[in-house]
């Protein structure tokens, strides 16, 4: 049984079809890209696994359960957390205490243990805190806990934010172009981070990319998105070199 499987995805904006019969299959523990020229659909085939949208029809379900038209914070808990296209840190927050966000579904504590705290209270804060350092440390971000998420350097902030959404424990990490703005070196290193999650956190893995480099470098299957629809999927070096998906790139 697929992880992720996807069926006739489609919805409309003001009588646009944004998104149309869209469908995936992602296996447990792929490392899967979902590419396209800009204005495909990509980012909101993303909004509509993850709640942000409502699709108009179709499934999606995850590790066999449905999670169609689900609330956002349900197909978190479900099991699906991602990165953003723009960075959506906390950017007043530490950096230790981004990812320690992402642990709240893991780790409670009531108000009145909050307020007065009581001993559940730092027992629970020691355990998030303990967590929290071991995901950093992952990221090489263990020396900067104590800044501001802000005071990060940009690449630095697009690891937080992987960081974050690791640490709400999913099943399928959604990656929205997550090497954007980045120089060469970083996205080297990147690159190595994201095999690095998938292998040693028994990961499943779909992204969002533009660097063709990456996607051919990490990505071991492949779908094609053009206005809305899949124009083609399969292996990586297949998919790069249809003649199809070579059109829709440079727009012949």
């Amino acid at each position: 049984m697929a992880l992720l499987d996807v069926k006739n995805l489609g919805i409309s904006f003001g009588g646009l079809r944004a998104v149309d019969k869209f469908e995936i299959k992602i296996e447990k523990g792929q490392l899967y890209g979902l590419i396209g020229p800009n204005g495909a659909g990509k980012t909101t085939v993303f909004n509509l696994l993850t709640g942000v949208y409502k699709p108009d029809d179709g499934k999606i379900e995850l590790d066999g359960k449905n999670i169609t038209g689900a609330k956002t914070i349900d197909i978190n808990k479900a099991g699906i957390a991602r990165t953003f296209q723009n960075i959506r840190l906390f950017k007043e927050l530490s950096v230790l205490d981004n990812v320690k966000v992402g642990l709240h579904n893991q780790y409670h504590y009531s108000t009145i243990e909050g307020i007065l705290r009581l001993p559940n209270y730092f027992k629970v804060e020691k355990q998030m805190n303990e967590k929290a350092m071991e995901l950093l440390k992952v990221f090489d971000l263990d020396k900067e806990a104590d800044f501001l998420a802000s005071n990060l350097p940009y690449g630095k902030q697009r690891k937080l934010e992987i960081a974050r959404a690791l640490a709400t424990n999913p099943k399928l990490l959604l990656l929205d172009e997550p090497a954007a703005g980045m120089n060469p070196n970083e996205t080297k290193e990147l690159m190595d981070t994201i095999r690095f999650v998938r292998d040693n956190f028994d990961m499943t893995i779909l992204l969002i990319e533009h660097d063709m480099k990456l996607v051919s470098g990490i990505c071991e299957e492949l779908t094609v998105l053009n206005f809305g629809q899949v124009l083609a999927h399969g292996k990586t070096a297949d998919v790069l070199n249809d003649p199809e998906v070579i059109k829709a790139y440079l727009g012949e």
